[in-house]
């Protein structure tokens, strides 16, 4: 691992990840995980805070980066569910825990980056119990055929300024084709934000 990605990658993921316009996103879908929660890619902890303490029981909380993992614990110690976080520092594509042991898996801004997004979700699924949700909001391919023709220009060398990052992948495509059915999609360019990397894409998912 090169410098720029040992030291920038990171503080430049997560300068991007806290910005308002993405703040505003996940605080429309953490909120609602309830019971055992599996959230992947929890990088520093940025959604800690906007779990309902009422609502969760347990927070397993998935990353692979070590050094993120120490940012997530300190980050969780300021939390109402401090007592509640689990941590496992592990890609999201092996999980060690039991099947149908999860109500509700949290996935924001990370499927960009997973490189193995299909047994990352496979995972996903074979964890979550009957009647399951997986709650998402992501960034990804635009529907306008300009802003996607220069995402697909870009991606290549976005991907090795930060840390893998994909500008054109469909996470409601994505999440369907692993065996889920999206029961509710929005979407919109974020404000403040380049249009090749701000239409974001956010809602629910079940298992089909």
């Amino acid at each position: 691992m090169g410098l720029w990605e040992r030291y920038a990658v990171p503080a430049i993921v997560s300068c991007a990840c806290t910005s308002k316009p993405v703040m505003r996103q996940r605080a429309k879908v953490v909120p609602e995980a309830t019971g055992a929660v599996l959230e992947l890619g929890c990088g520093s902890g940025t959604n800690f805070a906007f779990y309902d303490p009422a609502r969760i029981t347990r927070l397993h909380a998935v990353e692979p980066a070590p050094g993120m993992v120490a940012r997530a614990r300190e980050t969780a110690r300021d939390t109402a569910i401090a007592d509640r976080v689990q941590f496992h520092e592990t890609g999201a594509e092996r999980l060690s825990l039991e099947d149908a042991s999860i109500d509700t898996a949290v996935v924001t801004f990370v499927l960009c980056t997973i490189p193995d997004w299909g047994s990352a979700l496979r995972e996903v699924r074979r964890v979550l119990k009957p009647g399951g949700r997986v709650l998402f909001s992501e960034h990804g391919l635009a529907p306008d055929a300009d802003v996607a023709r220069w995402q697909q220009r870009i991606e290549p060398v976005w991907k090795r300024l930060f840390g893998g990052c994909h500008l054109t992948r469909q996470p409601a495509a994505m999440l369907a084709n692993s065996g889920f059915r999206v029961d509710r999609l929005e979407t919109m360019y974020l404000p403040s934000t380049p249009r090749f990397a701000g239409f974001a894409s956010w809602g629910a998912a079940v298992l089909s």
